[in-house]
């Protein structure tokens, strides 16, 4: 029921803000068209809604739930998962705005010309407990898409450099003497990585950790330098 109120305090402020632009009585950000101003100030109403929403259902989980426990170690997920799963999805974005495209002067045919409002949108006040009704499960589907793509673009672009890289340096090697040089013999670097550090045996950063090589070699945990 709470969440309910917040969710409904959000949707009548959203129109009001709608309501004040229409009038021509909205005071624009700098740098910012009015419209511009008003998807952002919407964003943000929304934004605080569904995090307030969440804050509420976050009250009834305590740590004898497995998803708590899951997000806080880190193992996986974050809170804003919990909130999603337990009280509302919220805003669906796609470049970074509101979804704005679909049919002429709407998203959708469930809607009016020109319907600015929350839900329009796609905002989705359902949970995924409670399940997504057609129309925001087909703005979650044009939210999910753009991340399929995204992560679709950059898995292969960074595969791509990481290709070149390795078929740039394939000829480097670390001679005996501590240099850097190509299969000719010409120098590259007079010290590997200007510190001579092995990353893969490195501590950050660091050659050695006394601490650590006393560790493995007497089986403690916990030894003290002096030791």
């Amino acid at each position: 029921r709470r969440i309910k109120i917040i969710l409904d305090k959000a949707d009548k402020k959203v129109n009001q803000l709608i309501e004040t632009y229409q009038r021509g009585e909205l005071d624009a950000n700098p740098g910012q068209t009015l419209l511009e101003t008003l998807e952002q100030r919407i964003m943000a109403t929304l934004a605080e809604a569904r995090d307030s929403a969440g804050a509420v259902a976050g009250e009834h989980l305590g740590l004898d739930n497995s998803a708590v426990i899951m997000a806080q170690t880190g193992a996986r997920g974050s809170r804003l998962n919990l909130s999603q799963m337990a009280a509302v999805v919220g805003q669906q974005a796609v470049r970074g705005e509101r979804v704005s495209r679909g049919y002429m002067g709407r998203t959708l045919p469930h809607f009016e010309r020109g319907d600015l409002g929350a839900r329009a949108r796609g905002f989705v006040s359902s949970s995924y407990k409670s399940g997504l009704d057609p129309i925001e499960y087909w703005f979650h589907a044009a939210g999910g898409r753009e991340g399929l793509v995204d992560t679709a673009v950059r898995t292969s672009t960074s595969g791509y450099m990481q290709r070149r890289l390795m078929t740039a340096l394939q000829d480097l090697k670390v001679e005996t003497d501590g240099t850097v040089r190509t299969a000719p013999g010409r120098i590259v670097q007079f010290k590997f990585g200007d510190d001579g550090v092995d990353p893969s045996k490195s501590d950050h950063g660091r050659s050695v950790n006394i601490d650590i090589a006393i560790e493995k070699v007497l089986g403690k945990s916990k030894v003290s330098r002096g030791a």
